[in-house]
């Protein structure tokens, strides 16, 4: 993973001031340790007319996927050879980003006690990645770049230069130019920028994120045409956080304009916070909706079918009713995470009784799952692609048979009420499907009647009179009546 930046110089202003800009001396060879591998920084080249500065970081793909993400494209990689196997080591991403703001952080607030006149201080720069992922091809890197004044050359680059009419690949070969820029602007642009033409983080993004791109933004996000954009993506895509960026950014751009303006709208957004109650996350009535059908099933032994990170697992282990909880994940990383969530390894030996987690996949038959009061599918079926759910539901409904299973799934309709979230696209960019509630009531009623269940539906979140709920929910209940049973009540009928 490869990063260079160069400038030209004169006599007067020689251009190994950049080594004082940078706080790495042009004579030596520097190594910095790092999370995911060693920063090596470097200058193949320094004299008064030109001097480059390198920085090149070896990825240790180990610790990449013991510390991280693996591949980092959202989530769990989709094999386990890919947590390996995978252009991190090579391409520029949010691993270089954050390289950047380690060994230059002093140079990206603009700080030089040696030389306090140089950050202010524009100069000619030249910066090129040799390898860069891109989602959104040149064109996109152009809509990025040109409108920070950057000169932009990006050459896609061909899967394989033997066989051109195999097409290019997502990567191109980066080289940004300006006659008159910062190097404070450059590497702030870049921090920002390289991850989000990649679309992928190698970190787990929280709220503190929305503060470090404001901060690393400021003086040319709040202006971008690309400013959406932008920030859904170095956001991931969490929308809650990307509406709070954009209101901010908002704010900034007012208080640029009209100070008095900016003070009306702060009065105004303070006035209505105090007058509403935050609302409660979706995912938090999503989980109370499904502890309160279970214990209305008199359900205590639950499993948790695609428990993820142990989330509902832990709901459920703080009443006492339940007296097994089972988490059953495929992904080893999220048990892993559940089980960090849950501190088992220091839980109580009464407490530690009463929960399990194992690996297992729902497309398969597990005698393990067999028994149990209740089974609960949260969130989990849109995750799979169509043609695997028959799997699934036989694994779940003819095999293990519970007396309840409840499964939650987003309700297509409602996706029109999230303003954030674009016309035709799904809420996660793993979700395969995403049903009305015309077509996961068609699917919930054969799927009970094939396995002898009876099935009802209720809302999870704020019922829309025109679209429904976010999330809908059945609620499957096992038929125990026998076929004798079942001839008198016909024939009474």
């Amino acid at each position: 993973m490869f990063l260079t930046i160069s400038t030209t110089g004169t006599p007067e202003r020689p251009a190994t001031d950049l080594g004082y800009l940078l706080h790495k001396h042009p004579g030596k060879t520097q190594a910095f340790s790092t999370s995911y591998g060693t920063a090596h920084v470097l200058y193949p080249e320094a004299d008064d007319q030109r001097c480059t500065a390198a920085l090149l970081l070896e990825v240790d793909a180990v610790a990449l996927v013991r510390r991280g993400k693996g591949k980092g494209r959202g989530g769990a990689p989709d094999a386990a050879l890919a947590q390996y196997v995978n252009d991190r080591p090579y391409a520029a991403s949010s691993l270089l980003a954050v390289a950047i703001g380690a060994v230059f952080s002093s140079a990206m607030r603009g700080v030089c006690h040696a030389r306090p006149e140089l950050p202010e201080q524009a100069r000619p720069l030249r910066v090129e990645v040799p390898a860069l992922p891109a989602r959104g091809g040149p064109d996109l890197v152009r809509r990025l770049f040109e409108p920070l004044g950057w000169t932009v050359t990006a050459e896609a680059i061909a899967l394989d230069a033997e066989f051109p009419e195999w097409g290019d690949s997502r990567y191109v070969r980066l080289t940004l130019e300006s006659e008159s820029r910062t190097v404070a602007e450059a590497l702030r642009q870049l921090y920002v920028l390289l991850p989000v033409l990649d679309d992928a983080k190698h970190y787990w993004v929280a709220s503190d994120e929305v503060d470090k791109l404001l901060r690393v933004g400021e003086g040319w996000l709040a202006e971008h045409p690309e400013q959406k954009l932008i920030t859904s993506r170095y956001l991931t895509r969490r929308w809650s956080l990307t509406r709070e960026a954009m209101n901010r950014l908002e704010l900034v751009r007012l208080a640029e304009t009209d100070d008095s303006e900016v003070e009306t709208i702060d009065n105004a957004v303070a006035a209505e916070t105090e007058a509403e109650e935050k609302p409660t996350p979706l995912a938090v009535q999503r989980r109370e909706a499904i502890v309160a059908a279970l214990t209305e099933s008199a359900a205590a032994r639950v499993l948790d079918l695609g428990c993820g990170e142990g989330h509902l697992v832990q709901a459920l282990l703080k009443d006492t009713r339940f007296t097994e909880i089972v988490g059953v994940d495929v992904s080893v990383r999220a048990l892993t995470i559940a089980a960090r969530r849950l501190k088992l390894d220091r839980m109580g030996e009464r407490l530690a009784a009463r929960v399990k987690l194992f690996q297992g996949s729902l497309a398969y038959t597990d005698r393990r799952l067999k028994g149990y009061d209740a089974a609960v599918l949260s969130e989990v079926i849109e995750h799979l692609d169509l043609p695997r759910l028959p799997a699934l539901e036989y694994a779940v409904f003819g095999a293990a048979r519970p007396r309840t299973v409840l499964v939650t799934t987003p309700n297509a309709e409602y996706n029109v009420r999230w303003e954030s979230l674009p016309a035709g696209h799904v809420r996660h960019r793993d979700h395969r499907f995403e049903w009305t509630r015309q077509e996961f009531r068609a699917w919930a009623g054969a799927v009970a009647a094939r396995h002898g269940y009876t099935v009802g539906f209720r809302p999870v979140g704020p019922d829309d009179p025109e679209v429904g709920p976010p999330t809908q929910m059945a609620v499957f209940t096992l038929d125990t009546t026998t076929p004798h049973e079942k001839e008198k009540e016909a024939k009474a009928a």
